[in-house]
Formats: C-alpha cells, structure tokens, sequence
C-alpha cells in the first residue's frame, strides 16, 4: 500500500524550506531512519529520513528548489509496483486535511490526551515541534513513554524581560549538537598522556616525502581515528531506538576555526581513502570552511570527530559529543615534560571506557 511523506517543519515560523538534495531514487529500497533528503532554511538545515521502510514510488520534491512544508515529499510503498491513488492530492492544498496532524504528532496528542485544535499549527500540519512549543509557552512538560525516546527538553522563559533574537546558522548548529549530547548520550570522558615525539617525527617525514609546506600533524592524527574506525566498528556506531545502528561509511568530523565560528566539518567515505586523498580532502573542506562556504555535505553526517586545541595551548579539552556519533577524540597541548594529551567524549550506550581507552592507546601512536 502506498503512502506519502511530506517536507518537515524545520523551523516553526517556516511555511517553505529550500531541498538542498535529495538522495533517492524512485525504485530504490530505504529503511526507517535512512537520509533520504536535506532541507535548509535561513536559520538551519536538517536530514530527513525515512518514517518507515518501503520503496521509492515517487518523488514530488524537487532538488534546489522550494517546497511548501506539509506538502508530499515523496511516496513509499510495501512493493516496487504498488499504485499510487490516482485521486491522490497535495495534504497542503486541500482544505479537508487542513491543519491535520503528521504520523508523529498525532501519536503524541493522543498520548497528551489533547485533540488538533487545542494546539496551533505553524504550518498547514501539526508537527510534533508544534506541540513542544505550545506545551514549552504553558509551562507543560510530559515524560517520555516507556521505552520512546525523550521529548527534546523545553527551557522555561526567563522572568527577567528581553526579548527573542533569531539564532545564526551556525550557532544553530552548536546548538542542536550540545542539545543531543545534553539529551540523548550517556557521555563519558577519558584522557591519556601520550609522547607526542613519534608522531611529530612521522609528521616531518611524511611532508618532506610528499614537499608539504604546513605541518601534516593533526590530518594524520586524523586519518588515524578514521582508519580505527574501519578496524573497530563499534566506536563507528549510534544507538537508534534502543539498537546500535552500525554505520558503512566512515565520515570523518574534523573541527575548523574560521574567525569567531567554529565548523564540525566532514570528509565523507574515509574508508575509501589512502592517507594522501585523505590530506587533500580534508584541506579542500578546511578552505571551504574559512571562507563561510561549506556545502551541506560537508557540514553534516559525521561518525566520528577529531578536534585540536593544541594551538591555544590548550591542555585539557573536553569536546562535545556530535548528534549520533559514538566518539570524538580531542588532541590538546604537551604538558608535564612534554607529554601531550589525547583525549575523548563519548557515548556510554555504545562504549565502555575500556574501548575508549583502547582506543586512544591505538592512536598515540603513529602507523608502522
């Protein structure tokens, strides 16, 4: 049987959202919770994933293009050849599925006891955002069902007076990934001095083979984490839906300073990569991100992260952990005659501390 997905709110005050990809094909087989599309607004920029697994029948969005939100994205169906309703209409143009619910907000106003109209609509769909910010506005909160996923957790307003400002993209961004690491992970965090010697050793001598005027240091160190990935699948893995959901590709989240922003920056497909395609890939990101022109690709999807502060001489630094990623490992400062420190945020649904530990002892030191 056929059924339609429709374009997500992404932002409460949207009616539209720009389809920056879509990456499907009709006939194509997806799960529930594959990436199926990216949409982007002025204030943020989300993946959309499957609602349910099935076949691609149909796509009605359109990429680099606008869509209305509510409207039908694209349809599923059990088979490849399932019919789609030839009286099948746009849920945003018809009056008589005005202001209806999504799948997701209909379960939930059923398990608030709530009825569509008591809660207005953003959009021409209640979405489930609308429904957190109207319990956020009554100082309502509600507890989770058991064994669901918690509801994203609304700040009460300040009694102080002021006034609400529109977030930047990229603060938009940091948000969203201290709001999950707050939310969601179970973090832990791990530190080990290390003998930084080895590695700046094999970093001199990998650029003077390869004529590298900067310091290759923090890439291989980089590149180093994203082949443990591939050696270790489970620090390359999330928890979905009480599950550890093991990711195929190795995306490499690696953070970049541009100015006052600092960008979580992704080289996708590691695992395909030899060390040199590596370095050139990461540098090509890192251009795009101090110039304020990352594409969505490179902005979103990471597995796994590396970051630095060593250049601040920093000596301890606690990372935050990305949305749905097991690991990110911190490189700070030498210290204590020398040592330096390799350091790690992350998830205790998918890690214990013994593989953390195993694996920060795995990259303090450099390939043979």
């Amino acid at each position: 049987m056929a059924s339609y997905q429709t374009v997500p709110c992404v932002n409460i005050n949207d009616e539209f959202v720009d389809i920056v990809s879509i990456d499907v094909k009709p006939g194509q087989y997806v799960n529930s919770g594959d990436i199926v599309a990216t949409v982007e607004t002025d204030k943020s920029m989300i993946d959309v994933v499957a609602e349910q697994a099935g076949y691609v029948l149909r796509i009605d969005g359109t990429e680099k293009e606008k869509a209305r939100v509510g409207s039908i994205l694209f349809w599923l169906g059990e088979a490849a050849d399932d019919p789609i309703p030839e009286q099948a209409s746009d849920p945003v143009a018809t009056d008589s599925v005005t202001r209806q619910p999504t799948a997701k907000a209909r379960a939930l106003l059923k398990r608030l006891g709530l009825a569509t109209g008591d809660i207005p609509s953003s959009g021409e769909r209640l979405s489930v955002a609308d429904i957190e910010t109207w319990l956020a506005r009554n100082g309502k909160t509600v507890a989770p069902a058991a064994g669901a996923a918690p509801i994203a957790r609304q700040d009460p307003m300040p009694a102080v007076n002021g006034e609400l400002e529109t977030l930047s993209s990229e603060a938009a961004g940091m948000l969203h990934a201290v709001t999950w690491h707050r939310d969601h992970a179970a973090a832990g965090y791990i530190e080990m001095e290390y003998d930084p010697k080895p590695w700046e050793e094999y970093a001199a001598a990998y650029a003077a083979e390869h004529k590298l005027m900067l310091s290759p240091l923090l890439p291989l160190l980089a590149f180093r984490l994203a082949q443990l990935g591939r050696e270790r699948p489970t620090i390359n893995s999330t928890i979905v839906n009480g599950q550890r959901y093991q990711y195929r590709p190795v995306n490499l989240g690696f953070t970049v300073q541009a100015g006052n922003m600092l960008y979580l920056t992704v080289v996708r497909d590691t695992q395909d990569m030899d060390t040199a395609q590596f370095i050139g890939a990461l540098g090509e990101v890192q251009r795009h991100a101090m110039g304020h022109k990352l594409p969505p690709q490179e902005a979103s999807g990471a597995t796994l992260s590396f970051s630095s502060m060593a250049r601040w001489n920093v000596s301890r630094h606690i990372p935050i952990l990305p949305p749905q990623t097991s690991l990110i490992v911190a490189h700070a400062a030498p210290k204590n005659a020398g040592h330096a420190v390799l350091a790690a945020s992350y998830d205790h649904r998918v890690l214990t501390g013994f593989d953390v530990a195993q694996v920060l002892q795995a990259l303090s030191q450099p390939p043979k």
